[in-house]
Formats: C-alpha cells, structure tokens, sequence
C-alpha cells in the first residue's frame, strides 16, 4: 500500500509525459450566484455567435460594401466566432456535467488555438489601420493600394504570423515538470496560468514570453499609432466640415475596438506578476475572452451608417431572413427557460 502511494505521490511530480489532466476552478465556483452567472454568459455567448454571424452576414450580401473595410471587419467578426468558442463552450459543458478537467491534450490544443487568434486579431487591427490610413490619406491611390488581392494578403498573413505566437510558446509551456495542486486557476487554459503550476524555474521562459509579446505588440501598435497620427494630421488640414466628420466617422468605431484590445492585453501579458492576482487575472479575462467578441460587432453595427442600412435593407426585403431571427429569438427563450 505504501509502494502504491509513493508511486501515487511521484506521479504529480513527473513532467508532461505524466499528466494527464488539470482541473478548471473556472468563475462559477468564485461567485456567490453561479446559477444567474451562468445564465449570463450562456446569453452572452449566444449573442457574440449571433452578432458576429449576422454581421458576416450583411457584408456579403450587400454588394454596395464589398470594400477592404468591411472585408477586414467580417475577418474580425469570423476570429470573434471563433475566439469565444475556444474557451466559453467547455466551461458552460462543465459547468452542467459537474465535470471541470481538461485533458492534457485538449489544454495544449486550447492554448494553441487562443495564442494563434489573439495574435492575429493584434495584427489585423493593424491592417484595418493601415486600410483607413490608405483611404483617408490618399484617397486616389486607394484602388492601388487596397486591391482584393492586397487584402488577401494583409488577411492571410495576419493568420500566418499570428499562429507563429502559438506554435513557439505552446509546445514550450506544456513540456514544464508541474507539481502540486493540478488546480488551474482559472477557466481555460492560459500560459500564465499553468507556469504557476509548474515545480522548475519558469522566470527566463517568462521573460522572453514578455520580450516576444512586446514584439507581438510593438509592430501592430506602432502601425495603429501612425496610421492615426497621418490620419488626425489630414482631418486637421480639411476645408470641409462635411468631410472631417465623416472621416472621424469611419475611424471611431476601430479606434475604440483597438483600445478595448490592445488595453487588456496589455495587462494579461506585459503586467509584471508582483501587481497582479488569480482574481483579477479571471475578472480580466472574462472581460477579454467573453465580452470583447460581443462588443466589437455591436460597435460596428450601432455605429455605421452602412451596415445599418444593410441591415434594414435585408430586413426589409428578406422575409425568411426575419423568420430566421425570430427562429433565434424564440430558440434563446426556450434554453433561458430550460435552464
């Protein structure tokens, strides 16, 4: 019986190779309502699939905005999707099976996939700055500029470079020895999370994790802050009032989406541990993860003029389209209630 412990015991002190799962404490065990939390995101979550899908939606069935611009944004609303449906359906499935571990696998899979969509979000706000620069600025090369195959381009590289973040950091976190509690505090699998977890020194590995997320962050930062700093430059040098407005316009609502993003992750990835906790990094999260995909659409949606018109258009002369989002609406009633 002893020999059975000791093994027992040497198990959680093995590497990778010995693991073969991690619990989630999650947020509903921190909450003093996890039913009505619950109930929460599980809206929010259908509201984010909805959103972004409508959108998507508008854009490719209203010809009259087949441009870059909206081109770049059915590309944010799509890592939206698919951002949000990493981490908040297993949480909702745990949350109702009573089951909250994570196969050793399906963490590193996780991580992989959050890293690869959070870098190419990073680098598409840069395109979509670097979209408004070119039509702002010069609004006669713009054709040129930002031709369908030029945004092809900008887009598939956003993915391309943005798995790169993945693909390095993912294979190292997940080959640390861990020890201990196999608790991840918190309710997916984020890279911070798991080095807490481990029993060798990590502060080299996490110091050049925050030397590449600078990077990660310098290039798309610096393109933004530019692009906008020539952008305010030629408002400023505008005759037409007609003109500035509608130059700002078309940039407040990715300006406020940049700082949504580009502001948590600052704190997630660049913020020195000393100033932050378990709690905090959870609340932060949800706000990054949950409520970020969810944001960005209605942004765009309440505040263009286009896709609003797009919007009553299609409503308008889509009766199937309205009977599908009464299908929707109905279909969200009946899981609030089932709940």
């Amino acid at each position: 019986m002893e020999h059975t412990n000791w093994m027992a015991d040497n198990t959680w002190m093995a590497p990778k190779s010995g693991w073969s799962e991690f619990i989630l404490v999650g947020i509903f065990n921190q909450s003093q309502y996890p039913a009505l939390l619950y109930v929460v995101v599980f809206i929010v979550f259908l509201m984010a699939l909805s959103v972004n899908s409508i959108l998507i939606l508008l854009i490719r069935s209203e010809t009259r905005i087949h441009t870059p611009m909206y081109f770049f944004i059915s590309q944010l609303s799509l890592m939206d999707v698919m951002y949000i449906s990493v981490t908040v359906p297993k949480m909702l499935v745990d949350r109702i099976t009573g089951v909250n571990t994570i196969s050793a696998p399906e963490c590193e899979m996780q991580i992989f996939l959050y890293l690869t969509l959070v870098g190419s979000e990073y680098l598409l706000l840069a395109a979509m700055a670097y979209d408004r620069y070119a039509a702002i600025c010069h609004p006669l090369c713009y054709p040129v500029l930002m031709n369908h195959r030029v945004c092809l381009l900008l887009v598939s590289g956003c993915w391309v470079l943005g798995s790169m973040d993945g693909f390095m950091l993912t294979p190292v976190t997940m080959t640390f020895p861990f020890s201990g509690s196999r608790e991840v505090h918190h309710f997916f699998c984020e890279v911070p999370s798991l080095l807490k977890l481990s029993c060798s020194d990590t502060s080299l590995y996490e110091t050049l994790m925050y030397l590449c997320c600078i990077l990660m962050l310098l290039i798309p930062v610096t393109i933004n802050s530019g692009s906008y700093g020539f952008i305010l430059l030629t408002i400023h040098r505008m005759n037409s009032a007609e003109g500035r407005k509608k130059a700002f316009a078309s940039c407040s609502s990715h300006m406020t989406v940049v700082t949504l993003f580009y502001g948590v992750a600052v704190y997630t990835y660049m913020l020195h541990s000393s100033y932050r906790t378990p709690e905090k990094d959870m609340v932060v999260s949800v706000f990054y993860t949950i409520l970020t995909p969810v944001l960005n659409p209605l942004i765009y949606i309440l505040r263009n003029k286009d896709v609003t018109g797009a919007r009553k258009k299609m409503l308008r002369v889509g009766p199937v389209f309205q009977e599908t989002i009464k299908l929707d609406i109905f279909v969200l009633m009946l899981s609030f209630y089932s709940l």
